[in-house]
């Protein structure tokens, strides 16, 4: 009798709502995470939860404009998608500008060997010290597979910049692409920081 050694289903999903409105501040995540956890105040105590980056098209002055294809992303526990789904259709005020939030989708975390995270939280802006720590991290969840740092970046935090670096980590063995999925990396998931998700290759690992 053949054996099925495909990974079991993550106990974390993604949850998805089409954004409709005009724009969001240039500098959301801090806003965008407060709002959220208005709404939501279970986020804050979910310690893998986080908040997909917002695909923005670049607009002028302080904001970035949303496209048809924006969307709220929210990486949350398999056993919080009735709580989270409970956002569809509600409007919320963001830094100023309102978004209604549409009819939700949930989608599975899918094994893929190269998986890339927009922005990873740094202790400083030293490219170095972040190497060094990303070599800990995953060697404490156990992951030996190559990585490539990318774009350095930042966002404000608490009227701070927050130093980020965007990664990408290949040849991952299917359970370990689900675990690294599930788990994430260093802190401010909320932020949009930490969040891998599924890529073809490590070409967009400066984007």
């Amino acid at each position: 009798m053949s054996q099925d050694n495909s990974p079991l289903p993550s106990d974390m999903v993604d949850i998805t709502f089409p954004l409709i409105g005009r724009s969001l501040p240039l500098d959301y995540p801090q806003v965008l995470r407060d709002r959220l956890l208005q709404e939501l105040p279970w986020l804050a105590s979910a310690a893998r939860a986080g908040v997909h980056p917002v695909k923005l098209v670049h607009g002028s002055g302080t904001q970035s404009l949303l496209s048809g294809r924006s969307r709220l992303s929210l990486r949350v526990p398999r056993s919080s998608l009735d709580q989270a789904g409970q956002l569809s259709g509600r409007s919320l005020q963001v830094g100023g500008q309102v978004v209604r939030l549409g009819s939700f989708q949930v989608r599975e975390l899918l094994a893929h060997a190269t998986l890339y995270a927009h922005a990873v939280a740094a202790r400083n802006a030293d490219e170095a010290d972040f190497v060094q720590w990303v070599a800990g991290e995953l060697s404490a969840l156990g992951l030996r597979s190559p990585w490539i740092c990318g774009r350095q970046s930042s966002c404000q935090l608490d009227g701070q910049p927050l130093t980020t670096f965007s990664l990408m980590v290949h040849q991952l063995a299917a359970n370990d692409s689900l675990r690294l999925q599930a788990q994430g990396l260093g802190q401010h998931r909320l932020l949009g920081c930490g969040i891998f998700i599924p890529h073809k290759n490590t070409a967009a690992v400066g984007d």
